[in-house]
């Protein structure tokens, strides 16, 4: 998604060389930013709109980070499916749809934009308030699990492949420990061959997130904290976090759970009698892209 833009976008009172963009919607936002998408606008110091924004950074003229928020959502989706195609786009929103110039970036970007300095934090007497900064990827905590959550999102027939639906105890077995509704849970570790443990089934950090995740469903969440995507088949890709977790599930097979408190465990939970309805409950009322 990322590509060098020739195009400028006033930030600073300088030309923005632009690097990358991405959509900060109630259906589509940076994870690293929060549980929900009022958490995320808050990160950033930006009232919850309605439509949503879209985050364009860049590189001034003397190296230095910018994360400039337009308000023309369509012009940066456009530009990120362009890019995601590999096609090329300039992305220069006009100077009316620019709603902040906020020094630094929140997201870690891999380019730089050729002929300037190398990516630096902007002076503090040009920088109206601390610069954002990415989330630390050596500390386990809710920005890693909600990265580690989309990771499995994204990746998901990489991750399903690990689990043996076998290793999931049957309730019909008589486990002692089937959560709560009749899900039963595995453990898988966030490496490819980490050893399963099917008898995890009484895992509490499991029975906690599926009961957090029902009542959603009887009082919904904050906007963004439930959100439905596409996927193969006819099935959607259902996401949900909470506070201390995420859940990433297909809504015709299994759930993947994390928590803040398992640092890099990714917990599978089997489909049991009441994950499908469950899913579909949460299906309903997620949000979904446009």
């Amino acid at each position: 998604m990322a590509g060098t833009d020739e195009g400028a976008v006033a930030a600073a009172d300088e030309a923005l060389y632009v690097l990358t963009a991405v959509l900060l919607t109630p259906a589509k936002f940076p994870s690293v930013l929060g549980d929900d998408y009022p958490e995320a606008c808050a990160a950033l110091g930006l009232a919850p709109l309605a439509d949503g924004y879209g985050l364009v950074l860049g590189q001034d003229g003397d190296g230095a980070r910018w994360t400039v928020v337009v308000d023309d959502v369509s012009l940066v989706a456009v530009a990120i499916a362009s890019w995601d195609c590999g096609m090329e786009h300039d992305l220069s929103p006009d100077e009316h749809t620019v709603v902040a110039a906020l020094p630094g970036w929140p997201l870690a970007v891999a380019v730089a934009a050729p002929g300037v300095a190398a990516p630096h934090d902007p002076a503090p007497e040009i920088a109206d308030g601390p610069p954002l900064t990415p989330p630390d990827a050596s500390i386990w905590g809710p920005a890693q699990r909600r990265l580690g959550a989309d990771e499995i999102a994204l990746q998901w027939a990489i991750w399903r492949e690990q689990i043996d639906d076998a290793d999931f105890p049957s309730p019909a077995e008589g486990t002692s420990g089937t959560p709560e509704g009749g899900e039963s849970a595995g453990t898988a570790g966030s490496e490819a061959g980490t050893e399963q443990d099917g008898s995890n089934g009484g895992h509490s950090g499991i029975r906690r997130v599926l009961a957090e995740a029902r009542a959603y469903v009887e009082a919904p969440p904050p906007l963004g904290r439930v959100r439905s995507s596409f996927a193969a088949g006819g099935a959607r890709t259902l996401r949900a976090d909470g506070p201390g977790w995420s859940l990433v599930a297909r809504t015709d097979d299994i759930a993947f759970v994390l928590l803040d408190d398992e640092p890099g465990e990714v917990l599978p939970v089997g489909r049991g009698p009441e994950l499908p309805g469950l899913l579909e409950a949460l299906d309903k009322m997620a949000v979904r892209p446009l």
